[in-house]
């Protein structure tokens, strides 16, 4: 039991957000991810592909339909159980610790690869789609047979949602639209059957955009695996519509209502973001800690050197700060309704999203100078700093860059609260 390793409500603090339940899925992603994907996770890193079998795990274990930000479990639109949880137990801290532990594995690229495509790209289908859409498409992803992806960014619009240029036009007899363009740095997107996607409907700026539920069935969708820095395994893919027709019924919301789905979408991308970064920040903390009593220099163990206790105290009080911070939120996304949390936490999110992905890279770069040279070698004791410190930029970026994410909670908090009755 390393001191700040784990949360500390899972050695022995209380927690008023926690209980019994979180406690037995802990334990059972926990035992899942040790005994089934941890000891393999560099040799998928190097392969850049996890096996489909753990995602098809993933979905007959009941974690899928676990990790859409719903507020109760969709018993109505899945038959899978999470083993150690009733779906009327459920709450948002159980997807907390769903992802937590399975980021506990070290490698952006695993996390991705379960859940970055899918945890973006099916949330907007269930809160929007028709239902005829839903039940015809979602058993067989939430069973883990069919992906699903997020289709936004493009090669010329990335934080800039609002001046994307992928087009859909409305076919002269109204029943389908016409999709033509390309999306850049799609997570998972070279392995998926649908793609949640922003087009362009109307004129320009956000008033203009629409959602679109794109099936690869539908043809015309051709994907190319991109080579990133890091989140190897991510499946990161480069897409081009050609004269796609998609059906209307796959219209999310209304016509040109689409930039309110994604914004609705952002601030469950971000937190799933930010536990992830936080669980990577006590990774590299924790293999920090077990190296620095094992390795020996001028005659005495790194850890009784000042100067790397001080490292190590640094990294402690970021991760402790930051996970106090993304409780504290998670529970306001739990006890609010959804229209609330978009007006009030998207500023508090994504500054804590810029909060995490700072601490993420800080800890990574103080455990690779622990480490030493091996974090700069890939594989054997320092594999798990060394893959990490690749995946930062990969934290700091997608999801709103921290320029913009801090910038945007400034603006939000002061629009909110001169709401409330601010007075300057």
């Amino acid at each position: 039991m390393i001191p700040y390793a784990d949360p500390s409500w899972y050695q022995s603090y209380h927690s008023p957000y926690f209980n019994l339940t979180h406690a037995a899925l802990r334990a059972e992603v926990r035992e899942w991810v040790e005994s089934e994907i941890e000891p393999n996770v560099t040799e998928w890193d190097e392969a850049k592909k996890v096996p489909d079998t753990i995602y098809k795990q993933m979905g007959e274990r009941g974690y899928l339909a676990g990790l859409m930000g719903l507020h109760q479990y969709p018993t109505h639109l899945t038959n899978q159980r999470v083993r150690s949880v009733g779906p009327e137990q459920w709450d948002l801290f159980h997807e907390m610790v769903i992802t937590d532990e399975i980021s506990r594995a070290g490698s952006g690229g695993l996390v991705w690869n379960l859940i970055g495509g899918f945890g973006i790209g099916c949330p907007p289908l269930v809160k929007f789609g028709k239902k005829s859409v839903v039940e015809r498409i979602l058993p067989e992803i939430l069973n883990g047979n069919k992906r699903i992806c997020l289709a936004i960014t493009e090669p010329d619009a990335g934080s800039d949602v609002a001046n994307l240029t992928c087009e859909a036009k409305l076919t002269e007899d109204g029943k389908h639209y016409i999709v033509n363009g390309e999306k850049k740095w799609i997570t998972n997107g070279v392995w998926c059957d649908y793609f949640t996607t922003a087009v362009r409907t109307g004129g320009p700026g956000m008033n203009g955009v629409s959602a679109l539920l794109i099936e690869r069935d539908n043809g015309g969708v051709s994907t190319r695996k991109m080579d990133c820095q890091g989140v190897w395994a991510s499946g990161t893919t480069y897409v081009t519509f050609e004269d796609v027709k998609v059906p209307v019924e796959n219209l999310l919301s209304k016509e040109n209502q689409g930039f309110k789905v994604i914004m609705t979408n952002f601030n469950h991308e971000r937190i799933g973001i930010i536990i992830q970064c936080i669980r990577f920040s006590r990774v590299c903390y924790e293999e920090s800690i077990k190296y620095a009593h094992k390795r020996k220099t001028f005659g005495k163990k790194l850890i009784d050197h000042p100067v790397i206790r001080l490292k190590l105290a640094h990294m402690a009080r970021q991760i402790e700060a930051s996970y106090n911070w993304m409780e504290n939120l998670v529970y306001q996304c739990q006890v609010m309704n959804e229209t609330e949390a978009m007006l009030k936490l998207g500023g508090a999110i994504a500054g804590l999203k810029a909060q995490a992905t700072t601490t993420f890279e800080f800890c990574a770069r103080e455990a690779s100078q622990i480490f030493g040279g091996l974090s700069y070698s890939r594989g054997g004791q320092g594999a798990k700093v060394e893959r990490l410190y690749r995946d930062v930029r990969a934290y700091a970026i997608p999801g709103g860059s921290e320029e913009i994410m801090l910038d945007l909670s400034i603006r939000q908090a002061l629009r909110v609260h001169k709401a409330l009755g601010m007075k300057l």
